[in-house]
């Protein structure tokens, strides 16, 4: 950490020691050290701060600066050095740094503390928790226990920082700040930095810390970074976009990655997929139309839903576009939150709050859960196949499709469209007929008879279900089978 100077002089304005600021004179016991680091890191968690810090050299009560005799790199418990054994000592989430350095002729010790994430802290399989300024076992305090839990297990990972020790000037040169200002329309780019420093803040893109500078979220950084391989755990989760020459993956065309900030790159990503993909132009009353295989809107709602939905946790993958010469395919980590067969229906979740009402802020999605309905309605629209749902163990797929023939469509893939045309149509409060059918797959009346038996074929296999099963057969009406 940078500014440990002044990182100091903020902590000794505090009015008191706080259960995440402890400050010691001559005091370097090794069990002591190891139960405060346990009870800060979690302290820290349940006080919602990003670290925690134990002083040497400071007085206890007044704050003053008396200096401290011993460096804390120097120390040790037997023959092993001091970090080394708290870090046997200490469970595998416990992240700390000894820092020394000297202020107005006196010897000052910091020991950075990371808060605990995904679990508690524990010292000896300890765990400890601070208490004004006592360190308790934090067994001892069942009233805080399902509160501190409660802030580990939610800890967001748009909250966590992508980059630390940022200086005003770090921050305009690593992130794209004014296309949150282009972008959000409403509000006007500040005349000076420091308000635009203030947005940026409230927007919680960056966040002010304990030794005067400041940190870029992992919101911050995924939504508006310039280049995310700046950012070491984010470089990953860049779109990445490839193009195969045909149906399979044995010749590629090209590979791009889109490293900017989603915000930033959005649009470029949309129009270079676009510029990729089939189109032929057609001649309407005169007027020349192109005609992309894939509706650009179906390929937008997917993307976005990719994007905001994925797994941050899921480490080396990230957004993957795979354009073949019949299909795209969108793949994000992590599985979906709803089930695939009620997607369309079920009210909208997200893994990524912040992101999600981000980039809905920002025009680039919309929270209302009626993007699915878009992207089956505008596949319908176009009379081409129904998108695909595919989840495995650390992803999500799907795939849009370009235009097959009725007859070369398989039985499943019938039936799915059947289902999510019920499903599109129920949620506009309307049913399915043998009529809208025919039309979703743009075939006339002389197929009524194979309109008729898929749809008898859905109602065994339970996709649908009639709304009136006594109703004459010209008249039946369907609806989706959870209905």
């Amino acid at each position: 950490m940078r500014n440990l100077d002044r990182l100091v002089e903020e902590l000794c304005n505090l009015p008191s020691e706080t259960s995440w600021v402890e400050f010691k004179h001559n005091n370097y016991a090794p069990d002591m050290i190891g139960r405060d680091i346990s009870a800060l890191a979690n302290s820290a968690a349940l006080a919602g701060k990003a670290r925690a810090y134990m002083i040497w050299g400071i007085h206890n009560d007044t704050h003053e600066i008396i200096g401290t005799k011993e460096s804390l790199q120097s120390l040790k418990v037997g023959a092993q050095e001091l970090e080394n054994w708290l870090r046997s000592m200490l469970s595998d989430n416990a992240a700390f740094e000894f820092h020394d350095f000297n202020k107005d002729n006196n010897r000052i010790g910091v020991l950075i503390i990371e808060r605990a994430i995904n679990r508690t802290v524990t010292f000896q399989k300890v765990d400890y928790i601070r208490i004004g300024s006592y360190t308790k076992k934090l067994s001892d305090i069942p009233a805080v226990q399902g509160p501190l839990w409660d802030k580990i297990r939610n800890l967001k990972f748009e909250e966590q920082y992508a980059e630390i020790d940022v200086n005003k000037e770090d921050v305009a040169k690593l992130l794209d700040y004014s296309i949150y200002f282009d972008l959000l329309e409403t509000l006007p780019q500040p005349n000076s930095f420091d308000g635009v420093v203030h947005y940026l803040m409230e927007e919680n893109i960056i966040a002010k810390q304990d030794n005067g500078l400041y940190a870029i979220t992992n919101l911050g950084a995924i939504v508006l970074a310039k280049d995310l391989r700046h950012f070491k755990t984010l470089k990953r989760k860049a779109v990445r976009v490839v193009q195969y020459e045909n149906t399979n993956r044995m010749n590629m065309l090209r590979d791009e990655i889109f490293f900017g900030g989603y915000a930033v790159v959005f649009e470029k990503l949309i129009k270079f997929i676009e510029a990729l993909v089939p189109m032929r132009e057609d001649f309407i009353s005169g007027v020349r139309k192109k005609n992309v295989a894939y509706p650009i809107s179906a390929i937008r709602e997917t993307i976005a839903n990719a994007l905001i939905h994925q797994d941050f946790f899921v480490s080396g993958a990230g957004p993957l576009v795979e354009i073949f010469s019949n299909r795209i395919e969108i793949t994000n980590p992590g599985d979906s939150l709803v089930n695939i067969k009620r997607i369309i229906d079920n009210p909208p979740k997200s893994r990524n709050e912040k992101l999600a009402s981000l980039l809905r802020e920002l025009g680039l999605c919309e929270e209302l859960g009626s993007g699915w309905d878009r992207i089956v309605l505008s596949c319908e629209y176009k009379q081409l196949p129904a998108p695909k749902i595919e989840t495995f163990s650390d992803d999500t797929r799907v795939t849009l499709f370009s235009e097959i023939s009725f007859t070369g469509l398989s039985m499943d893939e019938k039936l799915w469209a059947c289902y999510l045309h019920a499903c599109v149509k129920y949620v506009q409060s309307e049913q399915v007929t043998n009529r809208s059918l025919r039309e979703r797959f743009g075939l006339s009346e002389k197929n009524a008879g194979s309109i008729s038996r898929l749809i008898k074929e859905a109602v065994n296999q339970k996709y649908i279900k009639p709304v009136d099963p006594n109703t004459a057969p010209r008249y039946m009406r369907y609806i989706p089978i959870w209905a």
